[in-house]
């Protein structure tokens, strides 16, 4: 399907001359490696921006005319957090958060790797009969069902896997029939505009969101929760009673896939399974996405997020019953299981809210526009972060195998920004450059010189790097063209270096400009911070893990250069992104994000159920709020 075209980006020099049209941008890619596409398929491309952010003020004097987008930086955070150990690396200079800025957010797409299939899949066991109340919708007629697919059975231990496995009987449940018609109750929306109140999510009036306190002496009740001996037998049955439908609700989303921002059936689904578990899911503004908060609010919050969006991709499975219906649009990334994860560790954790076992508030984040990005700031202007105290993602990696988990202290994806020079001068005659402005000389200058400068302003460690996608001028060999342009991308892993990197390049940029007597313009488009997990956060990744997969499976994993807006909420508070195995063990090939034919081994649902429940148990009950963490959405709300 022919991608859209790219909404013309604001700021360029008034009179100046036209240059090539700008490719509309993909999205902010994920790994830190880029395979080919698969043979054939050339990926769509999403434009997109955040809506309601204004374009940031003009920078820069003389003959560069920069225009920045950034954020105003969140007060108090570390460059590397978690890295004091690194004795190394200590005298690092982490204090400095450079320029503040005045301007507010302009999204960017970044552009994304892509991903494998997973050969080999062999079929679980059917979901049994539907409740007498109805079932909830997760797989329509046109659906095979689970039976048809094609998971296998490796011989995995309980603890690892769940015991429940694949050969789960009666799967789904009592409660999931749909309640709302397809429609979202009008007292549980936001209205666009309205100020959050700083106790409850906005939208919501007290009492409203929280399902009931605790029974008595739950906290003694509780604390045994966390022994693997109590959780595992716990999780087992939930799972051996719902595995099967978070299966069909994962693959029911794979048929259906939505673009950021355009989630709406998406969401609906979820709405309706929150609700038919007795909770109250609250819509942000705009229509797409959600949150909901589980059990009482004096034990803390801990939040799971989850985003919901797929990507402008064709799905390239050929044999899978549950590939897309929607040309063009595919689950590629990987949200439709982190959104099946996030809903089976809601109602787990919903279970034991209803026990008097969760010892704290649980708020499930619902993300729409991942991909784009932007939806990030989104739930945080809808107050979706507010009085939490630390937050968890997972994100499929297909790099490692299921059953295992990956996790990283400090910077785990980077920051990634798009850059837009565009380079004028008066052009004339390849014989007579001297009286002209050598413009394609002076552009290939600012090309190569550039790169090196600028890494040479910061720390190496913090990992700067600019990149040239796109370098445009003239269209004949013997004229001097009087106008080019370069595009590219910034990124980095270190937030003091992502904020300075702006003014750093606009004076570069300046600098070789001047020296062959061009003017150059600089569009600077924000695009997400880099992800820095908090260390305690980590450590409890890891001692949850310990509880419910295989000591084994905790895995260390590499820093990426990819971009995740994930990043946006630990500007605010402490939280941690860890990676989930997908791959199945010892299949070959290659595997990636961001392809046509992506696929996971669905038996990572149950895997990423348990790690989530297990985490938001062991935030709660280690202390899930640290005194020393802002919870608040200073600069946050920037919509």
């Amino acid at each position: 399907m022919p991608a859209p075209e790219e909404p013309a980006v604001p700021g360029n020099p008034p009179g100046a001359a036209a240059v090539p049209a700008r490719e509309a941008a993909a999205p902010v890619d994920d790994q830190d490696h880029a395979p080919a596409p698969s043979p054939g398929h050339e990926p769509g491309r999403h434009p997109g921006h955040l809506p309601g952010h204004e374009t940031g003020h003009a920078l820069g004097r003389g003959p560069v005319r920069a225009q920045v987008r950034r954020a105003e930086p969140a007060p108090g955070r570390e460059a590397f957090p978690g890295r004091e150990a690194d004795s190394e690396k200590q005298n690092m200079n982490t204090t400095g958060r450079g320029p503040s800025g005045s301007a507010v957010i302009q999204g960017a797409q970044m552009t994304h790797p892509g991903p494998g299939v997973i050969p080999g899949l062999e079929p679980p066991n059917p979901p049994g009969p539907a409740s007498p109340a109805g079932r909830h919708e997760a797989v329509p007629p046109t659906v095979p069902s689970p039976v048809e697919s094609k998971v296998p059975s490796t011989g995995m231990s309980p603890t690892g896997m769940g015991a429940a496995g694949m050969g789960a009987a009666g799967g789904l449940g009592a409660a999931t029939g749909n309640t709302s018609g397809g429609e979202d109750d009008p007292d549980e929306s936001i209205p666009e505009g309205t100020v959050p109140d700083e106790t409850l999510p906005q939208g919501a009036a007290a009492g409203e969101i929280v399902p009931g306190a605790p029974a008595e002496g739950a906290a003694s009740a509780g604390s045994a929760v966390l022994g693997g001996a109590v959780l595992q037998p716990q999780l087992d049955a939930f799972l051996a009673a719902h595995e099967d439908e978070l299966i069909a609700f994962r693959r029911d989303l794979h048929m259906h896939p939505e673009l950021g921002y355009a989630e709406h059936r998406t969401t609906r689904k979820l709405a309706e399974r929150l609700r038919a578990a007795g909770l109250k899911p609250v819509i942000l503004p705009k229509g797409t996405g959600l949150f909901c908060d589980i059990g009482p609010e004096d034990g803390g919050t801990v939040a799971l997020r989850a985003d919901i969006d797929a990507l402008p991709l064709q799905d390239e499975k050929e044999d899978a019953p549950y590939r897309s219906t929607v040309p063009g649009v595919a689950h590629a990334c990987g949200h439709d299981v982190h959104t099946a994860m996030v809903l089976g560790a809601g109602l787990f954790l919903a279970q034991q809210a209803e026990a008097g076992l969760l010892p704290g508030r649980v708020r499930l984040l619902f993300q729409p526009a991942e991909e784009t990005p932007g939806g990030a700031l989104d739930v945080m202007a809808a107050g979706g972060i507010v009085g939490v105290d630390r937050a968890f993602a997972l994100h499929c990696d297909p790099r490692i195998e299921v059953g295992q988990l990956g996790l990283r202290t400090g910077p785990i994806t980077a920051a990634c920004d798009k850059v837009y020079v565009k380079v004028t001068g008066p052009g004339g005659h390849t014989a007579r450059p001297h009286l002209t402005a050598d413009l394609v000389y002076a552009l290939a200058k600012i090309v190569t010189e550039l790169p090196s400068a600028l890494s040479r302003r910061v720390d190496p460690r913090s990992s700067l790097s600019l990149v040239w996608g796109r370098v445009s001028a003239g269209s004949v060999a013997n004229a001097i063209p009087d106008d080019g342009i370069a595009e590219g991308t910034v990124r980095c892993l270190d937030d003091e270096a992502w904020h300075r990197a702006p003014e750093m390049m606009k004076a570069l940029l300046q600098s070789v400009a001047a020296a062959y007597d061009v003017e150059a313009s600089l569009e600077y488009v924000r695009g997400v911070p880099p992800t820095v997990n908090e260390a305690t956060s980590v450590q409890m990744f890891r001692d949850a893990a310990a509880q419910v997969i295989d000591e084994d499976g905790v895995v260390p994993t590499p820093q990426s250069l990819g971009g995740e807006d994930f990043g946006w909420y630990l500007e605010s508070i402490p939280g941690a992104l860890a990676r989930l195995g997908v791959r199945t063990p010892g299949s070959p090939g290659e595997y990636d994000l961001h392809r046509g034919d992506f696929d996971v081994d669905e038996r990572c649902l149950a895997v990423g159920v348990r790690v989530l429940s297990a985490t938001a148990l062991t935030a709660l009950w280690e202390g899930g709020r640290p005194g020393d963490t802002e919870t608040t959405i200073e600069g946050a709300a920037l919509a």
